[in-house]
């Protein structure tokens, strides 16, 4: 999955304006920092875009639908064998 770098600059614009007035003259680099560990570190995550997780979410409710489909024809088979048992 690619990182968007415009939302990497901006939330290290954000962090660095939290710095102390202080801490002011470093700003820049203070803020290259914050990018370059933001971008190591989005990097390293196992992310997947959002096309992909719908398309696993859509796959996971057609799975779930086909299980309840089985569960309820098992039940169904179940209850058949029960009934001829007894009559027997």
């Amino acid at each position: 999955m690619k990182i968007d770098l415009a939302h990497i600059d901006e939330l290290a614009r954000r962090l660095s304006s939290l710095v102390p007035n202080g801490m002011r003259e470093g700003r820049e680099e203070l803020q290259q920092n914050f990018k370059s560990v933001l971008q190591t570190g989005l990097g390293k995550l196992d992310l997947v875009t959002r096309d992909e997780f719908d398309v696993q979410r859509a796959v996971l409710l057609r799975t779930r639908d086909k299980l309840n489909e089985l569960q309820r024809s098992i039940a169904q088979i179940e209850a058949q064998l029960a009934a001829n048992s007894a009559q027997n």
